[in-house]
């Protein structure tokens, strides 16, 4: 008998503390000593989906309606849905159960193609300012947003979740084959801030709180 198991892109220097097994892949759930951010999350285990249809706005995955506009995102029971153009959307299961889910729509798994990382704590803004020239303030944006452009020249959809202070939150995911080169990047911008991994307890932790919900929620 098969066991199927996925493995995470994503190799930290740090040793876990805690971890589980969750839809086949090994999710670390803390680190020994993740101190007091901002940090670093590994999110390449959550599943994601990429819908392509020429008729994108006749869909409503979830019955979640798919923003209008190219470049907005909406978050609605744990899933986040970003607009990319025309024709294109992207689907990130946050928290939510996704086996739990009637799925009536045709989309492509992309979850084991690409990485995902979140970057949580006041200065990531200031980290991400050293490894693109995406505008990430924007006044004309409201959270959630998506931007698509490159991080260290690496082309990367980036979702900016949370702009406020020490809640400052976002999310980028770009193809699998990049993520060496990507983590070392990221690590070294964020060096001087003390930037660590954390696990899914310090990512669900931030992105349930109140702070964080009044922000994405408008």
């Amino acid at each position: 008998m098969f066991e199927i198991l996925r493995y995470s892109p994503v190799s930290f220097k740090q040793i876990p503390n805690r971890t589980e097994i969750r839809d086949y892949s090994t999710v670390v759930l803390e680190y020994n000593d993740e101190g007091t951010g901002p940090w670093i999350i590994d999110l390449s285990y959550k599943i994601r989906f990429d819908i392509q249809d020429s008729n994108i706005n006749n869909i409503m995955p979830y019955q979640i309606k798919i923003p209008k506009i190219p470049g907005n995102s909406i978050i609605q029971d744990g899933i986040l849905i970003n607009r990319m153009n025309q024709k294109q959307a992207s689907i990130f299961f946050l928290d939510c159960n996704f086996n739990s889910l009637q799925t009536d729509f045709l989309y492509t798994d992309i979850t084991e193609a690409s990485l995902c990382i979140a970057l949580i704590g006041e200065p990531v803004f200031t980290i991400m300012e050293k490894l693109s020239s995406l505008d990430f303030f924007d006044p004309n944006q409201r959270t959630p947003f998506l931007l698509q452009g490159p991080i260290s020249h690496v082309p990367c959809q980036i979702i900016t979740l949370n702009r406020n202070n020490d809640q400052s939150g976002l999310i980028f995911t770009c193809s699998r084959g990049y993520t060496k080169s990507m983590i070392d990047a990221v690590m070294e911008a964020g060096d001087e801030f003390d930037l660590r991994p954390a696990g899914d307890i310090r990512f669900l932790s931030w992105f349930k709180s109140d702070a964080c919900q009044m922000t994405m929620n408008g």
